[in-house]
C-alpha cells in the first residue's frame, strides 16, 4: 500500500505523541516477557502491524496505529499483583480497552482490536476485522522474538529496544 506523505507525518505525528505520553511512559515500569517492557513491547507491535498492513495493502492504518500502541494499556504488573495473576491473560485485554478509553477517548474500532488481539487464548473476541487480526498476529510475532531472548543481555537489549522503536517509519 502506498501512503503520501502527508499521511505518513499524520501517522509519525500520532505515534510520536504517543511515544512521549506521560500516561504512556507508565508502561515502562511494567514487566513484560524476558526482559522487556510494556512501553518497548506496544510500540514494537506498532511497528510491526504498520508494516504488515502496508506491505499486504490492508485496514485502517490510525486505527492499528492506536490499536496496536494501546492493547497492553492495562497498568498493572500482574507479577507484582499477585490477585491478577490468574485471570491476566484472559482479563488484561478488556482492562486495556477500559483504560484507554478513560485516557484517551478511542472509539470503538479501536476498542475491538484491543479486547480481541488475545485470540485464541480469549474465544470469545475473535478478531473480525483486518486491523484486529493485523494487531493480533503482530502481537505473537513480538512476543515470540522477545521470549526468545536470553534475560542475560536486559540492559543492553533495552537501550537497542529504545532506539528501534524511535520512528514509526525506520525499518
Amino acid at each position: 500500500m502506498k501512503i503520501s506523505e502527508k499521511e505518513k507525518r499524520e501517522l509519525e505525528d500520532i505515534y510520536q505523541s504517543f511515544l512521549h505520553d506521560e500516561k504512556i511512559l507508565k508502561m515502562k515500569t511494567i514487566s513484560m516477557h524476558r526482559g522487556s517492557n510494556c512501553y518497548i513491547h506496544s510500540f514494537k507491535v506498532a511497528k510491526t502491524a504498520i508494516r504488515r498492513a502496508l506491505r499486504h495493502r490492508k485496514g485502517n492504518l490510525h486505527t492499528i496505529l492506536i490499536g496496536a500502541i494501546l492493547h497492553d494499556y492495562y497498568l498493572y504488573d500482574w507479577r507484582v499483583d499477585r490477585s491478577k495473576m490468574k485471570s491476566h491473560l484472559s482479563h488484561h485485554p478488556y482492562i486495556a480497552a477500559e483504560n484507554a478509553e478513560r485516557d484517551f477517548g478511542i472509539h470503538e474500532p479501536i476498542k475491538r482490536v484491543i479486547k480481541s488481539h488475545m485470540w485464541p487464548v480469549n474465544f470469545t473476541d475473535f478478531p473480525k476485522t483486518k486491523e484486529a487480526r493485523i494487531i493480533s498476529l503482530a502481537d505473537k510475532h513480538i512476543y515470540a522474538k522477545e521470549i526468545m531472548c536470553s534475560k542475560r543481555f536486559k540492559a543492553k537489549r533495552e537501550e537497542k529496544y529504545l532506539r528501534q522503536i524511535d520512528t514509526l517509519f525506520s525499518w
